[in-house]
């Protein structure tokens, strides 16, 4: 069940993490994650990706080094 929600109500700060399977990824981005399965991905509330980080720890730690308010998203 998908549910449509617009993080743009809680304010420009807030940012949302999702992970991103490597393998739904472009070639290049592929090879640079290793021996990664999953990467997480940073987006603003209009869904534009902001970073792609390594683990989800990392997203919300550079989010908050932003001043941004990270989220979860499945």
């Amino acid at each position: 069940m998908n549910t449509t929600f617009d993080l743009g109500k809680f304010g420009d700060k807030v940012v949302y993490v999702k992970s991103v399977p490597v393998a739904s990824l472009p070639d290049k981005l592929r090879a640079q994650a290793g021996e990664r399965e999953v990467l997480f991905a940073v987006h603003d509330a209009e869904g534009q990706q902001l970073a792609l980080v390594a683990d989800r720890a990392l997203a919300f730690a550079l989010a908050r080094q932003h001043d941004m308010r990270p989220v979860t998203v499945h």
